[in-house]
């Protein structure tokens, strides 16, 4: 009698493996272009360069995608249902290191800094994996529910607007900022009483922005989120996995007709880029930049670990440490890969994380044909561009949902935790998710801090995950290798 095929290793009809590839890949791609739009702005690039950044970080999210879910030998690819992007975490070195080298010369050592930490990172990947037995479920689950919480923020931004920019909550009254340039062009002028406006002075934004909250907007994404439930609940089968992205195609079809999503950048561009290694010239090393950079992989790597143990979770294939090494080895892989094809470091998308619950496919040959997706728009700009024209009050509606089922998993496996025989695990929880909580309500928390570690405590699934690790061992003691692998099986029975 054959083994039946793990839902994890099922290879789906073609059609459906398509329509749910395309349907990761529209969630994680206003996160996949976001990091290539910085940088190239840091870097002082034109638009044409950042354009061609935007192309070659998708070519690469193709890649190393692929080989994260598909597996490449025995060392590479955790062969679960991964989507891999641009990571946030290393954005503040990043700048920094552009901003201080513009041009061309900035993006060969920005690259080499990449490159090497890429290398660093494959080699040190076997050694965190060792701390897969600080991760019984009380410390999972409470990371997996600060990714979920912490993951809401991006959905209600994107139906909201951000904080900061153009959709800011609050703008400068166009009338102060007149006075104020009346006043600085007097205070010039020959003869005149007026002192010189003091250099920063600035007015701060105190009116309401009209393209924050807009009610229009808002409604989009209400739609869009009516519109999964709906297929969600009425819908079978296939027709029910992809109700986000027909959510997606919903919200794409409202917008259109009102002239709220348009394609002129569409029409702009190229049918057809090939992404090239080293455009910028060679690559340049600096080793100051490089452990600065290594210590924010070593956070990427920890972010992962989190991230894998959801995956875990979902898909019912229990991760092993040497699992979980090749996982992590793929993250280093894929920071090496983004250095060499002008691009930057890479983590798994913890966007996507979400899809998998909401769905429940778990074949993880959903996110091969995903990295297969993006690899094409990464040398068809045309189609790219395309993707990219969808407003993110759409991707809203639907964010609410996915990060939403991230945080009720986190709480389902804190569900099978004893909290009554052992009441320190409601303490480890608790201050858990209060110390990682900090950066999503008080985001400054961090401006009298030295910069240097910045990087390393500006996430809250980090500090969330050092907290919950150290709180266990205070409380629990170490697991040793054989109690984390008898706690893991009793808790995959369970």
């Amino acid at each position: 009698m054959s083994n039946p095929t793990a839902p994890v290793d099922e290879i789906l009809p073609f059609g459906k493996l398509t329509a749910l590839g395309l349907q990761h890949v529209l969630v994680m791609y206003a996160g996949a272009v976001a990091v290539p739009l910085i940088i190239g702005r840091a870097l002082s690039l034109d638009s044409h360069e950042v354009s061609l950044l935007i192309a070659a970080d998708l070519f690469a999210c193709g890649i190393v995608t692929i080989i994260q879910s598909l597996g490449a030998t025995q060392w590479f690819g955790i062969k679960l249902p991964v989507m891999m992007g641009v990571s946030f975490a290393p954005v503040g070195p990043m700048i920094h290191i552009a901003s201080s080298n513009p041009g061309h010369e900035g993006a060969q050592l920005l690259f080499g800094t990449i490159i090497a930490a890429g290398i660093v990172t494959i080699i040190i990947a076997p050694w965190i994996s060792r701390l897969l037995r600080f991760f019984p479920p009380v410390v999972t689950g409470t990371i997996i529910a600060i990714i979920g919480i912490t993951l809401m923020r991006v959905g209600i931004n994107w139906i909201f607007g951000n904080p900061f920019g153009p959709t800011a909550p609050n703008v400068i009254n166009p009338e102060y900022s007149t006075w104020l340039q009346q006043a600085q062009a007097a205070a010039g002028a020959p003869g005149s009483a007026i002192p010189a406006v003091p250099k920063g002075l600035s007015i701060l934004p105190t009116m309401p922005n009209p393209r924050y909250a807009d009610l229009t907007g808002v409604g989009i994404a209400a739609i869009v989120l009516l519109s999964i439930l709906v297929i969600a609940k009425f819908s079978k089968g296939f027709l029910g996995n992809i109700a986000v992205l027909l959510g997606i195609v919903v919200g794409a079809v409202i917008t259109s007709a009102m002239g709220i999503m348009t394609y002129e950048k569409v029409a702009k561009a190229p049918w057809v880029d090939i992404v090239l290694p080293f455009h910028f010239g060679m690559p340049r090393f600096d080793v100051f930049m490089i452990i600065t950079m290594v210590l924010v992989m070593i956070v990427i790597l920890i972010e992962s670990t989190g991230m894998f143990l959801a995956l875990s979770d979902m898909t019912g294939k229990k991760i092993t440490q040497k699992d979980l090494a090749r996982g992590l080895r793929t993250d280093g892989l894929g920071t090496l890969v983004g250095g060499i094809f002008n691009t930057f470091p890479y983590s798994s998308f913890s966007q996507n994380v979400g899809l998998v619950a909401v769905t429940g496919v778990r074949s993880r040959y959903v996110c091969v044909m995903g990295g297969v997706i993006l690899v094409i728009l990464g040398l068809l700009p045309k189609l790219a561009a395309l993707v990219e024209s969808l407003p993110t009050v759409v991707l809203g509606g639907a964010g609410l949902v996915m990060f939403g089922m991230v945080t009720a998993t986190g709480i389902r496996i804190l569900g099978g935790v004893d909290f009554r025989a052992n009441r320190h695990n409601a303490v480890i929880v608790a201050i858990s998710i209060g110390v990682g909580m900090i950066p999503v309500v008080a985001p400054n928390f961090r401006q009298w801090m030295p910069h240097a570690i910045h990087p390393l405590i500006e996430s809250g699934i980090l500090l969330t995950s050092l907290s919950a690790v150290l709180l266990n061992v205070f409380f629990n003691g170490a697991p040793h290798d054989t109690d984390a692998a008898v706690e893991a099986a009793k808790h995959a029975e369970a």
